[in-house]
């Protein structure tokens, strides 16, 4: 059986079977969507940390307990460096990763894909409910009007757009990249919001209604609060509102935009809890005429990107004010001229197509609202880091889909056959190319290599293939890198500090400290360019204590905390060395205050705790080890010293009780086994312990390959 559609000439013309109906089913795509949009990124799910992972996965504080939630809005996401980045909702979905994964990478891996499938699936939706009124127009300009409104017609446009924009490899480094989570968490939200809304508006029930717009309204905040470019999709919700959007009123409208309103002066205020930033008051380097340019250099970067995405890679650019300075910066300054060209192209095609009268004009101008609307942020008109980035492309580039899709639409029913069969091709070769640039994120040492070898050759990637040779012991090659790195900045602190680093390991201690010496004393002038500069006054008093000279070690850090206050790391370390030294009250008098001040930071209150517990305080140290072992769910040193205090003190089914928790927490961890039976060996508990040596051996047997291979 078939399904007839008129024709211009009025007669009835078969065209599709019916069998397509089990496909233009919601559930049918949605689920379609989801395994193209899994099998395109699986390289990158076994995938180590890379590059940012190491301290938002790794090491991030705010991320190890649920007793962060609502502390995660009163901090930047970044600690201790120049980034302003308020982006909360990130640091929450990381914490219920932790919760379900604890450190296994894979799952912070699955849960960033899961969230971008997600985005797709909300974006066929969204899409399909716009398109309709999109698409409506008079018989005059379309004579089969009737197929390009069709339900089935809706559908497959809404979800060739969000096919294509889930296999696009544009978004690798917002989906295989764990820190680049926020922009599929402000896609989700924020795509989620307008559905809640429009769904709102079909509910009869008016208390059903105002809860369904009340957790639009919550989804719109969150948005904004994974990422900043959540605004852009309030912007774009009222574009619509005004400019499509026809049966509503216009007072309803205003109503609305009220509340839009309201949603951003919540986010404002959200965005005072955690203080000012820290990022130096620096002139800007570009004029207004040069930022003109720029406009039109990324314009063009980006639209070669959605058509031709070659040489994908995190550190692109469009500026270098060093271009003339060698032969390659030169050839480099003629490209991004080629850009600006191609931008210039890519605008007036945007303005001439959309001009054009025709079936599918609305669509065209909504998607080039939609385009624009989130390019501006990004376009260059304010300063940023970075003149172009591939992750920004992630909202825009549903305008640009959305944009081709009305081009289409206006083909003869002949053509529009041939776009699909387009289309179906360039989801093949785009997944292709998804395929091989998820492979990017395997480690750090392919990814830098990778990166260099397509083009992004800049001082961080250099400097991170350094520190990835290091890192396996390759001290030598990391050597080699360091010393370009810092050939190529003689200032950066890093890269001085990385290859000290690497000089020590090398045994090359003298160079090492010289350069270590040298890095101290021009923090005073680096560090209002350079975060973290405190890290070199760090490792050379890690040098002074491995020569034992401890004196020499102490004045250091206490001369660098002066200049740092406040940074753990120059605290902590002065603390051991003191508590090394048997100054136990000294290292108590540094450890309090911070701990006190920071009651989220799990390692400051370990500290105390063992601090105390030396002191003979063993009350204040089970109360400060109590409180470190709420800080992070999977951590177990808290816990192992509660038991091992409680053993000391005959306290020992306090101390069971700890350790259990601790075995809970860490079920496949021998030692864990191992304390516990000790415990219940005094206990006169003589056949569980028994049982409990008898699981340390079990998995002692699990994690040795001669005995597991027996």
């Amino acid at each position: 059986m078939t399904e007839a559609i008129p024709t211009e000439g009025g007669e009835v013309k078969p065209t599709l079977p019916l069998y397509f109906g089990c496909v233009r089913a919601d559930w049918a795509l949605c689920f379609l969507l989801a395994v193209l949009g899994f099998v395109v990124r699986l390289p990158a799910l076994s995938g180590e940390p890379v590059w940012d992972d190491d301290y938002l996965v790794r090491t991030n504080p705010f991320i190890k307990s649920p007793l962060f939630v609502l502390e995660v809005f009163r901090h930047y996401l970044f600690q201790d460096t120049f980034s302003a980045h308020y982006r909360p909702v990130q640091n929450l979905s990381y914490m219920a990763d932790y919760l379900l994964w604890n450190n296994n990478f894979y799952g912070f891996h699955l849960s960033s894909l899961l969230l971008h499938v997600g985005g797709g699936i909300l974006l066929y939706l969204l899409v399909r409910k716009l398109i309709a009124t999109l698409l409506q127009t008079e018989s005059s300009l379309a004579p089969d009007s009737s197929v390009i409104q069709s339900p089935f017609a809706c559908s497959l446009v809404a979800f060739l757009v969000a096919l294509l924009w889930v296999v696009h490899p544009v978004h690798s480094a917002a989906v295989d990249y764990v820190s680049g989570r926020a922009d599929s968490l402000a896609f989700l939200l924020g795509c989620g919001g307008w559905l809640l809304f429009l769904k709102g508006r079909e509910l009869k029930s008016r208390h059903l209604r105002r809860a369904m717009w009340g957790l639009a309204w919550l989804s719109g905040l969150l948005a904004l609060c994974s990422r900043e470019n959540g605004s852009v999709w309030i912007a774009i919700f009222l574009i619509h509102l005004f400019a499509f959007e026809r049966p509503m009123k216009l007072a309803q409208k205003w109503v609305v935009t009220f509340f839009c309103l309201a949603m951003l002066a919540g986010y404002c205020g959200l965005r005072t809890l955690p203080g000012p930033d820290s990022i130096p008051k620096t002139p800007p380097e570009t004029t207004p005429a040069l930022r003109a340019v720029l406009m039109l250099r990324s314009l063009g970067d980006y639209g070669r990107l959605m058509i031709f995405p070659t040489k994908l890679h995190m550190e692109r650019t469009v500026y270098d004010p060093k271009s003339f300075q060698s032969d390659q910066g030169r050839r480099n300054a003629i490209e991004h001229e080629y850009l600006s060209l191609l931008g210039l192209v890519v605008l007036s095609t945007f303005i001439a197509l959309s001009m054009r009268r025709s079936a599918g004009q609305r669509l065209r101008i909504f998607g080039a609202f939609w385009f624009f609307a989130a390019y501006l942020p990004i376009s260059n008109l304010i300063e940023l880091n970075a003149t172009v980035a591939e992750h920004w492309l992630y909202l825009p580039s549903v305008g640009f889909l959305l944009f081709l899709a009305g081009c289409a639409v206006d083909l003869p029913m002949t053509w529009r056959r041939v776009s699909i069969a387009c289309a179906c091709v360039a989801v093949v070769g785009l997944s292709v190319r998804t395929i091989e640039r998820s492979s990017d994120w395997i480690s750090n040492e392919v990814f830098a290599r990778r990166t260099i070898q397509s083009g992004g050759a800049t001082l961080r990637v250099v400097l991170l293939l350094g520190q990835a040779y290091a890192t396996r012991g390759d001290y030598v090659a990391a050597e080699r890198l360091l010393r370009r790195a810092l050939e190529l900045s003689p200032g950066y602190p890093t890269a001085r500090n990385n290859l000290a680093d690497a000089l020590v390991h090398e045994g090359k201690s003298k160079e090492a400290e010289a350069l270590f010496v040298n890095a101290t004393e021009a923090a005073h002038e680096s560090r209002k360019e350079y975060p973290r500069t405190w890290i070199a006054a760090l490792n050379l008093s890690q040098l002074r204590h491995k020569a034992h000279d401890d004196a020499g070690a102490i004045a250091l850090l206490e001369k660098a905390r002066q200049d740092y206050p406040g940074t753990w790391e120059l605290i902590g370390a002065e603390s051991e060395l003191l508590r090394e030294t048997d100054k136990v009250e000294m290292s108590l008098a540094l450890i309090r205050p911070f701990a006190q001040d920071n009651w989220w930071h799990y390692r400051a209150w370990g500290a105390l705790g063992r601090l105390l517990a030396q002191q003979g305080d063993v009350q204040g140290a089970m109360n400060a080890l109590r409180h470190a072992s709420w800080l992070d769910i999977h951590e177990t040193a808290a816990l192992n010293l509660m038991a091992l205090i409680g053993m000391h003190e005959n306290q020992l089914e306090d101390a069971c009780r700890t350790q259990r928790r601790a075995v809970a927490r860490q079920p496949n961890e021998p030692r864990q086994y191992l304390l516990l039976s000790n415990i219940l060996d005094r206990m006169g508990r003589t056949d569980e312990a028994q049982a409990a040596l008898a699981q340390v051996s079990r998995l002692r047997s699990l994690t040795d390959p001669k005995t597991a291979s027996n």
